[in-house]
């Protein structure tokens, strides 16, 4: 655990792939029934109106979900969201979780208030407000469809090896659709304006600075796995311990220990059926218990 954790940890949100879901299904029925986005352009991270006191706009972007008009899509989008982002927080902890998501979120941010910065250098102050009215400035760009982005890249990155079915059908390793959802990202960068550009370097330099920051402490699944044995085997002995009055071996036969004869070795006989330990006195003079 990281000194931060230990002092910021208290504050971290479990359950944040939920709160994300539930914030996202709040934006659909706002898609549907504002049909003119007449409300629902006051939720855009737009940093020209936030410096113009629109600062609600820096968290209710957080309610805009990726654009899809067909519902059964919709909702398997937020099933595969909240099913991955949970697991992730699982395997992470929800401490480096938050960390990841408001992250990308923080850097989303920043990248809206470049672009901002690089308006105002194209086309100086006196004429910021009239790009704003002429849509000159592609504000929607920053979104959170590049949050989902990241993190299915997250999970490539954790569960490499994990199969998923591609469209219900095809089998496919999670690492390549991870190279897949880097591709894309990358062919946005070639061909996208400045602002998506910027949305699409926020996303992948959240991902690159989160693992190169927690590569070397985090575990695979396997090593998770690995781990968990470890410490039950390690519990066991300590019980068996406890039991002995201290002693970690503990003869079936004589009932001499470690600890009341030092000097003794103890094995356990691979040809007993259950674990059975003996001295070396009668390791190979004792009947075997089948």
């Amino acid at each position: 655990m990281s000194k931060w954790e230990r002092k910021l940890g208290k504050y971290a949100i479990p359950n944040l792939t939920l709160l994300l879901i539930l914030g996202y299904a709040v934006g659909y029925v706002i898609m549907l029934l504002d049909r003119n986005q007449t409300f629902f352009n006051f939720l855009m991270l737009d940093p020209y109106k936030i410096l113009h006191g629109q600062v609600w706009r820096l968290v209710t972007w957080l309610l805009i979900p990726p654009n899809e008009s067909n519902l059964f899509f919709v909702l398997l989008m937020l099933y595969c969201c909240y099913s991955i982002g949970t697991l992730l927080e699982r395997t992470w902890g929800t401490w480096k979780y938050n960390v990841f998501i408001w992250g990308g979120v923080g850097m989303t941010v920043v990248a809206a208030f470049l672009g901002l910065l690089v308006a105002f250098l194209m086309y100086g102050s006196d004429q910021l407000a009239l790009v704003e009215q002429m849509n000159l400035v592609y504000w929607r760009a920053f979104g959170t469809y590049y949050i989902n982005v990241s993190i299915y890249i997250g999970f490539a990155m954790t569960y490499p090896d994990s199969m998923v079915r591609l469209f219900f059908l095809i089998p496919v390793k999670m690492k390549w659709l991870g190279v897949l959802d880097v591709v894309y990202l990358g062919y946005l960068l070639v061909i996208g304006d400045l602002f998506t550009k910027l949305a699409v370097v926020a996303a992948l330099l959240n991902c690159l600075i989160f693992w190169l920051i927690n590569f070397r402490r985090m575990r695979s699944p396997k090593q998770v796995i690995r781990y968990r044995q470890f410490r039950k085997k390690v519990q066991e002995r300590e019980e068996t311990a406890r039991k002995n009055g201290g002693a970690l071996h503990k003869c079936c036969i004589c009932g001499r220990t470690d600890k009341t004869n030092p000097e003794l070795e103890f094995r356990f006989c691979s040809k007993c059926n259950g674990n059975y330990e003996y001295c070396t006195e009668h390791l190979f003079t004792h009947t075997h218990k089948q």
